[in-house]
């Protein structure tokens, strides 16, 4: 009687394996894809940053520039271009004076 029991299960026994196998399959599938879109949305949001960093290191670059400094300087600071004198030079341990 239990060779007969065990006959009538292996068959049972087999599907349920072939069926257990099958959905680890698609579970496995599923989670690629799932990785898979996760990656592209990670490596998106990457190249989002990336542009936001160039766009404000060019914005900065134009900001500071040198004419635009220049010009702030002269109208909001006060500043004058230097006059022929006024400029002292500074040489190793000797200073030069303009006379």
């Amino acid at each position: 009687m239990k060779k007969q029991a065990t006959e009538t299960i292996k068959p049972f026994f087999s599907i349920l394996i072939v069926v257990f196998t099958m959905f680890v399959m698609v579970f496995f599938k599923m989670e690629t894809r799932r990785l898979g879109y996760t990656a592209l949305k990670i490596n998106q949001d990457y190249q989002r940053v990336q542009d936001d960093l160039r766009l404000a290191t060019i914005s900065y670059a134009k900001f500071m520039r040198p004419e635009r400094v220049r010009t702030y300087a002269v109208s909001r600071l006060t500043l004058n271009d230097a006059q022929k004198g006024q400029i002292i030079q500074m040489t190793g341990q000797n200073i030069a004076l303009a006379h």
